[in-house]
């Protein structure tokens, strides 16, 4: 199903704010414990290794982000999230449309997969 933004779990929009203003602390609130990111073919693990990942995810770079949209899949075992997001800026190539595949545990997102 098709989601707007406001319709969106809290932990994700709380988590998708709080990456682009690298507020570390609000980003892993959102987080279970064991949550795992993967983000350009990278593992990070629990919230040290996310943590340093969102401080340093990008940060050479300026740019701009737009959502897109959203697909919510309700499962037996959890619910899983497809966000999409325009992002423009002075990194290479200087657009990107990016995949945000989020995984929630109950209220908490456990995984997270970036992706074209």
């Amino acid at each position: 199903m098709t989601t707007e933004w406001d319709a969106l779990p809290d932990a994700i929009k709380t988590f998708m704010t709080a990456l682009d203003a690298r507020q570390v602390d609000q980003a892993l609130a959102t987080l279970t414990t064991e949550a795992v990111v993967t983000d350009e073919g990278h593992d990070y693990a629990g919230h040290d290794d996310i943590g340093s990942w969102i401080v340093t995810a990008a940060s050479e770079y300026t740019y701009t982000t737009e959502f897109t949209g959203a697909t919510v899949l309700e499962r037996q075992t959890g619910t899983s999230v497809d966000l999409a997001q325009h992002l423009e800026g002075n990194f290479p190539g200087g657009v990107a449309d990016l995949h945000y595949r989020f995984t929630l545990d109950g209220a908490l997102i456990s995984r997270l997969v970036i992706e074209p």
